[in-house]
């Protein structure tokens, strides 16, 4: 009896999942991985299926995270990713969503998601419907703003330092030395055009 391969494994699986889901948008493989794209509100009932499907068993979700897309009107991503040791495959599953309108929690489904939306719910201001405590979790108390969404600003709005005089940690409006900064640094390989102070001695002069 023949082994099948990994990518016998992936195709069956994913014809597997275009017959049994309707709310499939759309499934792609690509690098010998599934991806699947699903209707936002299935996503709990979706989840379930691919942990308890005898053809799948992905018991095991190995992250949740977000993506940013603003020109997009549904902006953001959040992409799952599951692992099924039984069956030694892994699929990634995606929903689409926008600033206004929660993506289910699957933390009832994985209470590992717990933390992970929290995360996403801090870094994205994407809101989970059902999660039962969603709040910040890396971001300090009182921070504004989301730090991976494409518009926010490198250097930030905030800044914490201890101020001395009060004894405690102060936050302030980030305040930037320089007006204008001109950095040249135009790639690892060309390096950077502008004379540093102390290159007039590498002209072979000890």
């Amino acid at each position: 009896m023949s082994v099948p391969t990994k990518d016998t494994m992936v195709a069956e699986l994913k014809l597997h999942l275009e017959a049994t889901l309707k709310s499939l948008k759309a499934a792609k493989v690509s690098g010998g991985q599934l991806t699947i794209t699903l209707e936002r509100d299935s996503i709990v009932k979706v989840l379930e299926l691919l942990r308890e499907d005898s053809q799948c068993r992905f018991e095991t979700l190995v992250d949740l995270c977000g993506a940013d897309y603003p020109t997009d009107a549904e902006r953001f991503e959040v992409v799952y990713h599951l692992l099924s040791m039984r069956l030694n495959q892994r699929i990634r599953v995606k929903v689409r969503t926008d600033e206004a309108t929660a993506v289910p929690s699957v933390s009832g489904v994985f209470p590992v998601a717990n933390w992970y939306e929290r995360e996403a719910f801090d870094m994205y201001g994407i809101i989970f419907s059902g999660h039962p405590d969603l709040r910040r979790i890396l971001t300090d108390y009182g921070f504004e703003g989301y730090p991976l969404r494409k518009d926010f600003p490198l250097s930030g709005r905030v800044q914490v330092r201890y101020d001395e005089e009060q004894k405690r940690v102060v936050n302030e409006p980030v305040k930037l030395i320089q007006e204008y900064r001109n950095f040249d640094f135009l790639s690892p390989w060309e390096g950077m055009q502008a004379v540093i102070p102390g290159d007039e001695k590498a002209g072979g002069q000890k």
